[in-house]
């Protein structure tokens, strides 16, 4: 199976995704670690789809967590299950915070090798805050998968909108019935 996990950032994707990983036992592709280099840089797309094009090929099944809408003919080409993680905007914008708080107090490095780190000024008093992202891509994000949902050129493809932690529950204790 070949499922992609999407949504707002803070969303949960990523816990999500390991959880898919964990419970299907197939690898785990986080699309953050794939792209962001050193001093958060970013990876040049070519690299980038290089990148991710040769973890996908490692295996016949994968679960992929993360958006980057530009790499979509690529991780998706041969997608079996997108699963949307669309809980309400005051969830997403509660755990962006947390994470972001629990991550600069613990000083924990982000994507083992990059040296980034997230820290309470960047997260919270910065123009590059992943607060910030989460408040102005909340609303766009969600127009932006639904109508994904819509379009024909992905009717092929089995969609998940799971709204609430309960939602979300409900699906990993069913996943191995897909």
């Amino acid at each position: 199976m070949k499922v992609n996990v999407i949504g707002t950032s803070g969303s949960g994707k990523s816990t999500l995704a390991r959880g898919i990983s964990q419970k299907l036992n197939i690898p785990y592709i986080e699309l953050d670690a794939l792209f962001w280099r050193a001093d958060w840089q970013g990876t040049p797309d070519e690299q980038f789809f290089a990148r991710l094009e040769e973890k996908m090929a490692a295996s016949d099944s994968w679960v992929i967590d993360g958006n980057y809408k530009r790499s979509q003919p690529v991780k998706w080409r041969n997608i079996d299950l997108i699963v949307w993680v669309d809980y309400s905007f005051g969830r997403t914008l509660f755990q962006a915070v947390k994470r972001a708080a629990t991550r600069a107090w613990g000083g924990q490095e982000i994507w083992a090798g990059t040296g980034n780190y997230e820290t309470f000024r960047k997260s919270f008093f910065s123009r590059e805050s992943i607060i910030l992202w989460t408040l102005k891509t909340y609303r766009k994000n969600r127009r932006q998968y639904e109508a994904l949902i819509r379009d024909p050129a992905w009717q092929h493809v089995r969609f998940v909108r799971l709204r609430s932690p309960q939602q979300t529950e409900v699906f990993l204790s069913d996943l191995t019935q897909l």
